[in-house]
């Protein structure tokens, strides 16, 4: 029973819904879970259970157009996503999931909804649309932690988003048809008025898209007002297409992100950022929201059969439209076994739902009030089911890599190649990439993965699994280049998960740099050349156990001339190291150093003792844990 409360005014609900929403956002990412489940648990809390937040209550008649422009926003997002560059070898699967899968989808989904669950042709036709819709914002942290390969990856994001704004679509075609239909209205003019809101909407996205790269592109727009200009535009979309055709603002605003996103502007980056930032104040808004007004009596009407629809749609609808799909298909069947069994629901599916299902219940279709229900239990048990099962399920079928995060390393030289054959010695991945194919000779005559071309090119995206890569090295003897890498990467892995050789010049004010800029330091603030230097003279690397009996302090002490690079955890997680004074470890850690000459050139021991790409050599005494 929920607890009786005074209402919020309208700033304080807003207030509520923000820190609530980010707050459990910011939750999910420090325990590492599906943020969508704390966000719903969080709204539920709020509105059914405690009786904090009414959105209908301390929101009123704005609550509505503001899930509709937030799922405008979300759905522009899911466009400009689309850039059709970066499909790689996926094209064809992605093409046959979207193609054959997202009508098998709607009439599986559909027969689920009626059969299984009970609603009414009317709903589980428009909810039925929606579920074509899986998840990009659940998927893509799911496959992170899956470290799942390559073009399995990329066919269950790319289906996800492609999938969004026709999923919306589908449901708006639906919804209409039911308001034609309840309206007495002939097929004729069903069909007249369906034709021209949604090609108006289409060519509205397309114009506006359009306008925008021309604006961009010729300087028609400052810097400082692009993200306004863009929002502006957005907003105006979305109300003129849904002016003419009811919700067919939706498929306006995924068109002009769809064309944004393959106009290869060079602002693309800040667009880039300011979409990821209002998706996720929205997507945290949208949920609260929609948790919150749940009603006691719409919870209660997830009985048996919401659990059966679930089962239904989980282990048929799903797989039988994957299948289906990829008949024939180059894909192999490991490969299409995983898509079938994995299809998390998300973001787009709870707002979009929500939203049309209120529209059903105003339009006096009896059971409309039970499609946001129903969404929010199908979310929360496939965000949950697939959370726990997607990185088994992957090892089983083989398609995830086994090997621990790797350190992607930018530059081939002395310095890195010796460093990569010493993680290579310690079983940790290490990929080295350079656009100079002559300083990739010597890290392929040791043994070391290579990829040829700029990292930050689009066929690096095809051919480079930064996913499997959750360290990054900037070290090439160019030091622009260096922070301009790790500038552009640290958004995607993380700014301390990325490291940078120390500038040439950074202790000087009129070459150092904001902080902003580059990557982290380490070794001690040497230069690309000072390192390069202390190789040529002979210093080399050397992993070392710790162990409690073996500790950080013997280290120190045994080592005073060590310059301290990294640290590799019991994890396998890799932390390089800014200088002696910062060097920690817990037993069964490793720290690789660099070495002088004079602590490497005692005769050879008999076994075990090894420098990166150097081979065995003496350190006498030997204590047990200068082990590789």
């Amino acid at each position: 029973m929920a607890v009786q409360a005074a209402g919020l005014d309208p700033v304080t609900a807003f207030g509520l819904v923000g820190i609530c929403g980010v707050g459990a956002q910011w939750l999910a990412w420090r325990l590492r879970l599906p943020a969508i489940v704390l966000m719903l648990a969080t709204g539920l809390l709020l509105g059914p259970v405690l009786g904090v937040l009414d959105p209908a209550r301390d929101i009123g008649a704005l609550t509505g157009p503001l899930v509709s422009l937030a799922v405008a926003v979300i759905l522009f997002e899911g466009g400009m996503t689309l850039d059709l560059h970066r499909l790689g070898d996926a094209r064809a699967g992605v093409t046959r999931l979207v193609v054959i899968g997202a009508p098998l989808g709607w009439l599986a989904s559909t027969l689920a909804l009626h059969y299984a669950a009970g609603l009414s042709w009317e709903s589980a036709t428009v909810f039925g649309g929606i579920m074509i819709v899986t998840g990009p914002t659940v998927i893509a942290p799911l496959l992170r932690s899956a470290r799942l390969a390559r073009r399995p990856a990329q066919l269950l994001q790319w289906e996800a988003i492609v999938n969004d704004p026709i999923g919306a679509l589908a449901a708006v075609l639906a919804f209409e048809v039911v308001l034609v239909l309840r309206a007495g209205h002939s097929a004729g003019e069903a069909l007249l008025s369906l034709g021209f809101g949604i090609g108006f909407a289409a060519i509205l996205g397309w114009a506006a898209g359009a306008g925008i790269a021309w604006a961009f592109r010729r300087g028609r727009v400052p810097e400082y007002m692009k993200v306004p200009v863009l929002f502006v535009t957005l907003m105006a979309a979305f109300a003129a297409a849904d002016r003419v055709l009811h919700e067919s603002g939706l498929l306006a605003v995924t068109v002009m992100g769809l064309v944004i996103a393959n106009a290869n502007l060079p602002s693309m980056t800040e667009l880039r950022r300011f979409k990821e930032h209002a998706t996720v104040l929205l997507v945290s808004g949208v949920f609260i929201l929609l948790a919150a007004g749940l009603s006691s009596e719409q919870i209660a009407s997830l009985d048996g059969r919401a659990a059966l629809f679930i089962v239904a749609v989980v282990l048929v609808a799903r797989p039988l439209t994957v299948l289906v799909s990829l008949l024939r298909s180059d894909v192999p069947m490991k490969e299409r076994l995983f898509l079938a069994l994995t299809g998390p629901r998300g973001v787009v599916l709870v707002a979009v739902a929500g939203l049309f299902g209120q529209r059903l219940a105003e339009a006096g279709v009896a059971d409309g009030a039970r499609v946001g229900p129903l969404a929010f239990a199908l979310v929360l048990a496939t965000v949950v089911l697939h959370g726990f099962s997607l990185a088994p399920l992957a090892r089983a079928l083989g398609l995830a890599s086994k090997e621990q995060p790797g350190l992607l390393i930018v530059g081939g030289s002395r310095f890195t190649t010796e460093l990569g054959a010493t993680l290579k010695a310690a079983e940790v991945p290490v990929l080295v990439t350079d656009p100079n194919h002559a300083h990739l000779i010597r890290p392929r005559a040791n043994g070391l993965r290579t990829f040829y071309g700029d990292i930050l090119a689009e066929a690096a995206e095809d051919s480079v699994e930064l996913i499997a890569y959750g360290t990054l090295l900037a070290a090439t003897d160019n030091d622009a280049y260096n922070t301009l890498v790790a500038t552009d990467l640290a958004p995607e892995m993380g700014r301390d998960a990325v490291w940078q050789v120390a500038r040439a010049r950074d202790d000087r004010p009129r070459h150092a740099l904001p902080a902003q800029l580059g990557g982290r330091p380490f070794a001690e603030g040497h230069s690309f050349e000072e390192l390069e230097r202390l190789m040529r003279e002979g210093w080399r690397f050397r992993a070392t156990n710790l162990t409690a009996e073996y500790t950080v302090d013997h280290w120190k002490a045994r080592r005073p001339e060590a310059i301290p690079i990294l640290r590799v955890k019991p994890s396998g997680e890799l932390r390089f190291i800014r200088n002696r004074d910062s060097v920690k470890g817990e037993p069964g850690a490793r720290l690789i150093a660099l070495l002088p000459p004079e602590a490497t050139s005692e005769p050879r021991v008999p076994e075990g003792d090894t420098l990166g790409g150097a081979g065995p050599v003496a350190d006498l005494p030997v204590p047990k844990a200068d082990l590789p």
